[in-house]
């Protein structure tokens, strides 16, 4: 065989062949109008609708950074936000807890609204009803039964004082859940059978949308209640981990970290962890030092309000270390804050990474446009939900302990027979144990 007929033969059988050789260059190359499934015409058609890009800048900000390259020009609106958003969260602390709790609320809705309209895309073009309308619904039964709880947990003893609440108070499961059954039913009679499908799907976006962000936000406002260095310092640290990781990938970063997010490398991931910890260190020690960061909010039955004093635990008076035969001085809140920071450089860009996948999913940018340079709100904070949980779990399973202010809060909360039914048993079990003498 002479070889042109060689290579005719050959090249019969690479066309004849039903699995052609695949190279690297070929399993990630962008396919055709022709080549791509109906599933990715439809996404793109309905990202179109979406609210993308960070490309919105104040007309002062854009006429400043015009004549720079399109590199230092994202670097400088990026910037110029992330300390206009850090003198705003400055801001909000000095507020005190009330303001953190509202903003939580705030970014809370927001985050939904910028999910949902995702969602609400796939509305718009198929005409399914009342989509959006049962979004905002069940983030409305959501908060109400979340923040209710907390209502009942933190503020008992002063919604028990009024009568016209103690109904909402007695009965806050039952209502929850039958307003959640109002909504089952409303959306049972919205399918429509052309649609079914797509409809359930929506639904099971909803429910996905309030997990994440309604159930995170009420661990937020738990973690709160446990004392404000117990959400300042995760968040702080998540803040800082971010933008040391864009520093450090910015000016030093060469080795890509992961495909869901190709800027980002391994040079800004290790450079933002080791910033972390030393951030988290200094962050814990300064916050140490006031009882207005480390005191538990709890009911003043004397004040008669919500108050933040207290006798500071043992986490927040310095102790005496024996590290390397030297002596160290340090607040022992300073050695849990080695593990939330651990957590915030190595395990919460996970969350940031999840939220690529999802974006990469529906070929958006970003989640909105509402921060130049950032992007929408969701974009913020999608580490931050995961954080939450993380200090959530950490305090009730390393930290928490029995506290006489919250079990004196729930006595407060009984009727006076049982007040006192209580205060006897209490009184001949410490007879019994002559821990009490009243002779």
């Amino acid at each position: 065989m002479t070889d042109d007929v060689r290579r005719r033969k050959g090249d019969t059988d690479t066309l004849q062949s039903p699995n052609p050789p695949t190279t690297a260059d070929s399993s990630d190359h962008v396919d055709s109008e022709e080549e791509k499934l109906p599933e990715e015409k439809y996404v793109e058609e309905m990202a179109k609708n979406l609210q993308q890009g960070t490309d919105k800048v104040p007309h002062l900000l854009e006429t400043i950074v015009s004549g720079l390259p399109a590199k230092w020009r994202n670097w400088v609106i990026r910037g110029v936000f992330t300390m206009i958003m850090i003198s705003g969260f400055g801001l909000i602390i000095y507020g005190g807890p009330l303001a953190l709790m509202v903003t939580t609320l705030l970014v809370q809705v927001k985050c939904f609204e910028e999910i949902i309209s995702i969602g609400y895309s796939v509305y718009r073009i198929h005409g399914l009803p009342w989509f959006r309308s049962l979004s905002w619904y069940f983030l409305l039964t959501s908060n109400y039964f979340f923040y209710g709880e907390n209502l009942v947990d933190y503020f008992g003893v002063v919604i028990n004082k009024l009568d016209y609440l103690q109904f909402l108070v007695k009965y806050h499961r039952f209502l929850s859940f039958s307003m959640y059954c109002v909504g089952f039913v409303w959306f049972v009679l919205s399918l429509v059978k052309k649609y079914y499908m797509k409809q359930f799907s929506l639904f099971a976006w909803t429910h996905v949308a309030l997990l994440i962000v309604v159930t995170q936000s009420y661990l937020i406002m738990q973690n709160i209640f446990e004392g404000m260095i117990w959400f300042i310092v995760p968040v702080s640290m998540i803040v800082c981990n971010d933008v040391m990781a864009y520093m450090f990938g910015f000016f030093f970063g060469k080795t890509p970290l992961i495909k869901l997010s190709p800027k980002k490398t391994w040079e800004g991931f290790i450079g933002g962890g080791f910033a972390t910890v030393i951030f988290g260190l200094m962050c814990s020690w300064f916050l140490c030092r006031y009882q207005y960061f480390v005191c538990p909010i709890e009911y003043n039955e004397k004040l008669n309000k919500m108050a933040i004093e207290c006798e500071p635990s043992y986490l927040f008076r310095p102790q005496e270390y024996d590290i390397l035969g030297k002596s160290i001085t340090m607040y022992p809140f300073m050695l849990h804050s080695l593990s939330l920071s651990i957590f915030s450089s190595v395990i919460g860009p996970f969350g940031g990474f999840f939220a690529s996948g999802f974006k990469r999913a529906f070929k958006i940018k970003d989640f909105g446009d509402m921060i130049p340079g950032h992007g929408g709100i969701m974009d913020r904070f999608d580490c931050q939900f995961l954080m939450a949980t993380f200090v959530n779990v950490y305090i009730s399973s390393f930290i928490r302990t029995a506290s006489p202010g919250k079990l004196l809060a729930q006595v407060y909360t009984l009727k006076p027979e049982q007040q006192l039914q209580l205060f006897n048993s209490l009184k001949e079990h410490l007879e019994t144990r002559n821990i009490l003498d009243l002779n």
